[in-house]
């Protein structure tokens, strides 16, 4: 198992160094391939290659964005998500949100530290026997609450999650099993990987993206992402629907309608008595998030 671990540990260095590098390059006026580039070039040299196709882009609202053709401008931000391959094979994957100019908006700011609070939380929950369906929809409620708190949801927001209100903003799972995969097993069946009999697959729209419901054991590596979006097409679509409008101020929500997407992930171990994040720190706090950028 130690060996193992070193192994991991070798990926997420790799992806330190990929994630501080787009920190340090980004800036206005130039296409999100010169960044792109040279996060996928340092997985390439130091590595195996990337762990899977590297989404980067100002678009953080598409989950799974691959192109990497807009011209980045000032007051945007961009949703990394990278992971990069050991020579034997083992994985890493990290999601950092980068402001392009450096600097977060005060909005910005806001919406950033609700996911960080909701990531921060999810990690400190994690240890042997809890399910992590639970930690889920904890940080499902965190994201909720904070933006209650912003006015774009309202009522009660235990009652909100408990009817998936929340998802028109957290759309995807938590998390999933990573080791020798980015996926890691999951090709066997995430059913059976992630669901057993005690615990179900739920049908809910957001829930039911969760690749990982069932106990947390000790030696499971999972990452934890996650992540607040403002998409338009899905506004809209609930809107016109006029869903969960006890729970949603689509008014306000008017005022977030380009603000794009932030997700934050690390990979996190669950230990005997409780959990470890591993690998070196990468930043991810506001404030050490800009201090990176500034290192021009």
């Amino acid at each position: 198992m130690k060996k193992k671990l070193q192994k991991l540990k070798k990926a997420i260095e790799i992806s330190y160094d990929m994630n501080t590098t787009a920190m340090r390059e980004m800036k206005p006026g130039i296409t999100e391939r010169e960044v792109f580039g040279k996060v996928q070039g340092i997985a390439l040299s130091k590595g195996s290659g990337v762990s899977f196709p590297i989404i980067f882009s100002v678009n953080g609202q598409i989950l799974h964005n691959h192109l990497h053709e807009n011209i980045m401008k000032t007051g945007e931000i961009a949703v990394l998500d990278s992971g990069a391959e050991t020579v034997l094979g083992y994985a890493s994957d990290i999601t950092r949100t980068i402001p392009v100019k450096g600097k977060f908006t005060v909005k910005q700011k806001n919406i950033y530290n609700i996911v960080l609070d909701a990531q921060l939380k999810a990690i400190e929950m994690m240890k042997p026997g809890v399910l992590f369906k639970e930690v889920h929809l904890v940080a499902a409620k965190i994201i909720a609450e904070g933006l209650a708190k912003l006015g774009i949801m309202k009522g009660n927001i235990d009652e909100a999650v408990d009817k998936g209100a929340h998802a028109l903003f957290f759309p995807h799972g938590l998390g999933h099993m990573m080791g020798l995969d980015v996926h890691d097993m999951e090709n066997l069946g995430e059913n059976y990987i992630g669901y057993n009999k005690k615990i179900k697959r739920s049908k809910q729209f957001g829930l039911a993206y969760l690749r990982l419901g069932r106990e947390l054991e000790p030696g499971f590596v999972v990452t934890v992402e996650p992540g607040c979006y403002f998409i338009p097409a899905l506004i809209d679509q609930w809107k016109k629907e006029n869903k969960h409008s006890k729970f949603i101020n689509y008014k306000k929500l008017e005022e977030y309608r380009d603000f794009g997407g932030i997700r934050i992930e690390d990979d996190v171990l669950v230990t005997e008595t409780g959990h470890r994040i591993l690998g070196k720190p990468i930043p991810k706090t506001v404030e050490e998030v800009e201090a990176e950028c500034a290192k021009k």
